[in-house]
């Protein structure tokens, strides 16, 4: 069984802030909230900024997990609309079939394997001089590397090219008829159904002097149709992407019809 939980955080509180500037830090809290330590099943999070001085905080965990530790210490507790809310995932699950669509949102790290950056960071760097003092480093190539992508043409076309493997396609916009009077100056061809609603690079440490971790982050929304149930499923329980520690990865799913009156509001 899965657990869904969505929980309330004041931005305000000094707890609050030093979690939200630092994924590392985050995910132990999230961990926290789970009684079998040390954690080994998956646990999906990522944060949500949708309300101006409120954020929140999506977590899906395999076992039934407790928040008051966060609500303590970086909530509202005792105010109305700060207790967190934890809902079986199953029910979602077995809603999903084939060609059934959803409205979805998914924040990921888009990144490509390349045999050797062009800007490499230090850990990158720290990597190819290891290598080049191998005995055997003139024989063999370092393994690829992770590298960002950073336009949003880029991170659009990463999403697209791997919606198939995770059980699912983006089908084309719905176009609105022009406004009278205006007139297209030729054929209008619909897009996918996704767009990027934000992006960001996040810049943390894991601990105090170590090297910096970088990740460039992007929001997608959009409308999906199923065409493989169960590798959806996968997707849904196990992330879409790497960086799955530092609140990347997590899909989400809201009924398409929602999705559709939340775009025309």
């Amino acid at each position: 069984m899965s657990y869904l939980s969505k929980i309330p955080l004041n931005p305000r509180r000094r707890t609050a802030a030093s979690l939200l500037s630092s994924p590392h830090r985050l995910h132990a809290a999230v961990l926290a909230g789970l009684a079998v330590q040390p954690v080994t099943e998956r646990v999906l999070w990522r944060v949500e900024h949708d309300t101006p001085h409120r954020a929140e905080i999506l977590a899906l965990t395999e076992s039934r997990p407790s928040w008051q530790h966060l609500v303590d210490e970086a909530g509202w507790p005792g105010a109305d609309g700060g207790t967190p809310l934890i809902a079986d995932y199953t029910p979602l699950l077995e809603r999903i079939t084939l060609g059934k669509e959803f409205g979805f949102r998914l924040t990921a790290n888009p990144v490509q394997t390349v045999p050797r950056p062009t800007k490499p960071s230090e850990q990158q760097d720290a990597r190819l001089k290891a290598h080049a003092h191998r005995p055997d480093a003139t024989d063999r190539r370092p393994r690829g590397f992770r590298v960002a992508h950073r336009t949003a043409a880029q991170q659009l076309s990463w999403l697209l090219a791997r919606a198939e493997r995770h059980g699912f396609t983006i089908p084309d916009a719905s176009l609105d008829p022009p406004a009278p009077g205006v007139e297209a100056d030729g054929p209008i061809t619909p897009g996918p159904a996704v767009s990027i609603v934000s992006r960001d690079i996040l810049r943390f440490t894991k601990h105090r002097g170590g090297p910096r971790v970088t990740l460039s982050t992007a929001t997608f929304e959009g409308r999906l149709r199923v065409t493989d149930p169960d590798a959806l499923r996968v997707a849904l329980l196990t992330g879409i992407g790497p960086a799955k520690g530092y609140g990347q990865g997590l899909l989400t799913l809201a009924p398409a019809e929602a999705m559709a009156e939340a775009t025309h509001a």
